[in-house]
């Protein structure tokens, strides 16, 4: 009896916990769960009644998967701000050792107000078992080989290892990738020299920026809607509007931020529990993308650290593809406007998002899949000669575009027309957090991703008319009567008309009905 009574407690990490309810969920008997995982029937009943709080806290990530209590720190705010400069480090996969961990937290304690907080080495021990931190010898070596382009081993390890591992139970369909990129939506082509290698950090280009977030599949099969952030909530040329070819958020920089990429992460997690699929989605380490939510159907896959040049589809070609034909567009609507006689003027960001989306349905499937190829996560195929003469034609065009362009706009002979494409390629996505914004998120979390107001954030422009249904149907037959004085104008042109066509009278159709039933109503 006394060896019973000085029998050891034990402890359950979370992730225990998390498996012996998972294992409940997927329908075995609690007899038999409780018997596999060698606790009571009452153990057993606590953690399925303590299951929410479980759940939160794996998706608030502010726990380590192993740690087994859930005590709050009793700085707690001094905790929060180290956590959240770590993650930012952690994501940067800069050197960070336990010595530099203390004098942070002392650093942000003393901006926090707190003279008698210590960060001694048992405030270490425990802040990294409530957050799960193993702080490991880094070797500055391994970061100086692929700053100096040695990084090739690392590549192909993960190209015979992980990425392996990561794909073998997905097709191509079901693997995406997802990254950002920053866009000087306003930018004229004999501004490129100013632009070009701007970081946009702020001042009075914070203004003229978009950050664009796109995602698709290693098939080229499936190309998800963008996220566009811009630095306005409600843009004059947003009014009245209820249909987007994207999706439209904004913050005070035009940035992504950790919650907008979990609230799509989220979206497109429900779409696939919707249609019954489960996906890899291989992302890079910025840090907008190192405190993920809870996902069901979506498994992450991290890109190795300073490898997404060539290991990331979207930044092998695709994203740029995406920037000719929107670059390509401005060209065209300018030469526009010279040709009849009107200012160039600049775009707003209606403009720019209907250009953005545009741009981006047009990249093909064959661009896709053959980035994808040259990341090496899928097979390498013998290219078509064809197909690659036929995608060399518009290129010819755009260049045609461009000279003309450049020559009424006096652009320097040395700027040429990929010059005008990458302009933008250098722009901050995700803010970078230094310490007095570490606190100001602390006292204010709101307030870190407030939106810029409309006069600071916005052209002005001259208000467009509404257009009716009437006036849309009447644009639409004109574009008919345009196209048929047109030579060789290809079916799928007609096919799209005839599809807006039929979406227009549906409209109408509606409408009219609607009405007559609202005139029968209030005459009775």
């Amino acid at each position: 009896m006394a060896n019973k009574g000085n029998k050891k407690r034990r402890q359950f990490s979370l992730e225990e916990k998390m498996k012996v309810v998972e294992a409940v969920d997927s329908g075995k008997r609690k007899g038999d769960v409780a018997k596999e995982f060698g606790i009571t029937p009452s153990t057993l009943s606590t953690f399925l009644k303590d299951r929410t709080k479980f759940e939160e806290k794996v998706r608030e990530a502010s726990v380590g998967p192993q740690r087994k209590r859930m005590r709050n720190a009793l700085y707690d705010d001094i905790d929060k701000a180290v956590f959240a400069w770590f993650q930012e480090i952690h994501a940067k996969n800069i050197l960070v050792t336990g010595s530099v961990i203390r004098k942070k937290a002392l650093n942000l304690a003393n901006m926090l107000g707190y003279d008698n907080f210590q960060a001694s080495v048992g405030w270490l021990n425990r802040f990294r078992d409530r957050h799960g931190i193993a702080l490991k010898a880094v070797c500055r070596e391994d970061s100086d080989r692929l700053m100096n382009g040695l990084g090739i081993d690392k590549v192909n390890e993960w190209h015979a290892g992980e990425i392996i591992k990561l794909i073998a139970d997905y097709s191509p369909d079901d693997i995406f990738n997802a990254d950002e990129t920053g866009v000087f939506f306003q930018l004229l082509p004999q501004h490129t020299l100013a632009a070009k290698g701007d970081h946009c950090r702020g001042g009075k280009k914070a203004k003229q920026r978009l950050t664009a977030l796109f995602c698709c599949n290693a098939s080229g099969t499936e190309k998800m809607r963008p996220l566009i952030v811009g630095r306005s909530t409600n843009p004059h040329c947003l009014e009245n509007v209820h249909s987007l070819p994207c999706d439209y958020r904004a913050n005070q920089w035009a940035w992504m931020t950790q919650d907008l990429f979990n609230e799509w992460l989220m979206q497109v997690d429900a779409r696939m529990k919707q249609a019954e699929r489960r996906i890899l989605l291989l992302i890079d380490n910025c840090s907008a993308h190192n405190m993920l939510p809870r996902l069901e159907r979506i498994q992450v896959g991290y890109l190795p650290s300073n490898c997404t040049a060539v290991l990331q589809p979207l930044n092998l070609g695709i994203i740029h593809t995406m920037k000719v034909r929107y670059r390509s567009y401005l060209l065209t609507q300018i030469l526009l406007k010279l040709h009849s006689g009107e200012d160039q003027g600049k775009v707003d960001i209606r403009q720019a998002i209907d250009m953005i989306a545009a741009a981006w349905w047009s990249v093909k499937q064959s661009t896709v899949v053959r980035c994808w190829q040259k990341a090496g996560i899928i097979p390498m195929e013998l290219t078509d000669s064809d197909t690659e003469a036929a995608a060399s034609e518009p290129e010819v065009a755009i260049e045609k575009l461009w000279h003309s362009v450049a020559l009424a706009t006096r652009v320097p002979n040395e700027i040429h027309f990929q010059d005008f494409v990458t302009a933008d390629d250098d722009l901050i996505i995700a803010q970078e957090l230094i310490d007095t914004e570490v606190i100001q998120g602390m006292e204010d979390a709101e307030n870190r991703d407030e939106a810029g107001s409309e006069e600071d954030g916005e052209v002005s422009l001259p208000m467009q008319p509404k257009i009716t249904i009437t006036d849309a149907i009447s644009n639409v037959q004109k574009l008919r009567q345009f196209l048929s004085t047109c030579v060789g104008v290809p079916d799928t042109v007609f096919g799209q008309l005839n599809g807006i066509d039929e979406y227009l009278m549906r409209k109408v159709t509606q409408t009219l009905v609607d009405s007559k039933i609202t005139d029968l109503l209030q005459t009775k």
